[in-house]
C-alpha cells in the first residue's frame, strides 16, 4: 500500500502520528487538505509509477524520492494522471474506515515478515507467495490464535491457511500471551469479494473468456479500475484463468522475462517489475497480467 502518514500528513489530520513525529509542525502540514484522501493515493501510486518515489523494500511503509524525483522537484512538467476508483464509498458500510481497526502493531509486523522471510527460504520461493503485506498488516491488528480466526484475514483462504498459516499461528499465540495482549472480541471479517456485484459479473466474464476492455465497459470501469478490483479477486484466494488473454497480448518472451522476475523478487509491486525490466522493453499492461497470472496460480 501507499504511505498513509504521507496522505494523512497532506490532508493535515492532526493524529497522535502526525504529533508523534511532529509532521504537524512542518511548513507544508495541510497544504493539500482541498483534496481528498483518493486525490493523494493517486499521487502517490502515479508518482510511483513515474519512478519519482519508491517504495523501500527494507524499511516497512517508507517511501523515498528517488533521483528522478529530486530532478523533477528543481523542473518539474505536467503528468497526466487517472485517479483511483473510490471503492470505499460504493460498498458503504462494508468498507466504512470507521469500522475498521487501525492499531497496526509494528513490532509483531516486522516479527511477521521475519517468519515470511524465513519459511519462503526454506522452500525457495517468493515471501509475498506465502503471505502479501495487507494479509501480514491484518494478523499485527486482529491477532489471530487458530485456522478459523486466520481464514477471517484479508486474503486468506481456507486452501491457503492450510498451506501456510500454522507456524504465523505459533506466533502470534506466543506474542500475544508474552505481551499480555488483549485481542479484539470479535474480527471485523472483510466479505467485499462476496458482496460485491462487480467482482462476480468480473469472475463471470473471464469464465466466458470476455476480452478484459469489454469486461470493464460492462462493468462501468475504466482499465486501472479493472486491475485494482482484479487483485482484491485473486489477493482473496479465487483463482482466475488469464491465459485467453496472455496468449493473446503478451509474446513468449515477455511471459517468460516476468515469471522470473516474480520467481525471485522480494515483492510482488507491479511498479517495481516495470522499472527493473524496462530494459527489456515490456510494456506495464504485460506485467500486470503476468502478474496476476503468476499470484493466481503460485498463491491460490
Amino acid at each position: 500500500g501507499l504511505s498513509l502518514t504521507k496522505v494523512i500528513s497532506a490532508l493535515g489530520s492532526d493524529t497522535k502520528e502526525m504529533k508523534d513525529f511532529k509532521h504537524n509542525k512542518l511548513a507544508q502540514f495541510g497544504g493539500g487538505k482541498d483534496h481528498d484522501d483518493v486525490f493523494w493515493h493517486s499521487i502517490f501510486r502515479q508518482a510511483l509509477l513515474h519512478n519519482l518515489l519508491y517504495k523501500e523494500i527494507e524499511e516497512y511503509g517508507i517511501i523515498k524520492i528517488s533521483e528522478q524525483g529530486k530532478q523533477f522537484l528543481k523542473t518539474p512538467y505536467s503528468v497526466i494522471i487517472t485517479l483511483n476508483h473510490n471503492f470505499a464509498e460504493e460498498l458503504g458500510d462494508a468498507e466504512d474506515a470507521a469500522s475498521r481497526p487501525a492499531a497496526l502493531d509494528e513490532t509483531l509486523m516486522h516479527l511477521l515478515k521475519d517468519l515470511r522471510r524465513s519459511l519462503a527460504k526454506q522452500k525457495n520461493i517468493p515471501p509475498y507467495i506465502i503471505f502479501q503485506d495487507p494479509s501480514l498488516e491484518d494478523m499485527a491488528t486482529q491477532y489471530p490464535t487458530s485456522m478459523e480466526d486466520m481464514t477471517k484475514i484479508t486474503g486468506v483462504s481456507s486452501g491457503k491457511a492450510n498451506k501456510y498459516a500454522k507456524p504465523f499461528i505459533a506466533l502470534i499465540e506466543k506474542y500475544v500471551e508474552e505481551n499480555e495482549i488483549e485481542r479484539p472480541e470479535d474480527f471485523i471479517v472483510k466479505q467485499v469479494a462476496n458482496q460485491s456485484k462487480t467482482k462476480v459479473a468480473i469472475i463471470k466474464g473471464i469464465d466466458k473468456k470476455v476480452p478484459l476492455t469489454e469486461i470493464a465497459r460492462q462493468n462501468s470501469l475504466n482499465m486501472d479500475d479493472l486491475m485494482q478490483e482484479l487483485d482484491v479477486i485473486v489477493n482473496s484466494g479465487t483463482r482466475i484463468n488469464l491465459d485467453y488473454i496472455i496468449n493473446e497480448q503478451v509474446d513468449e518472451y515477455a511471459r517468460e522475462e516476468i515469471r522470473d522476475y516474480f520467481l525471485t523478487a522480494e515483492t510482488d509491486d507491479a511498479n517495481a517489475a516495470y522499472h527493473a525490466l524496462k530494459d527489456e522493453d515490456i510494456r506495464y499492461e504485460e506485467i500486470q497480467l503476468i502478474r496476476l497470472k503468476f499470484l493466481s496460480e503460485m498463491a491460490n
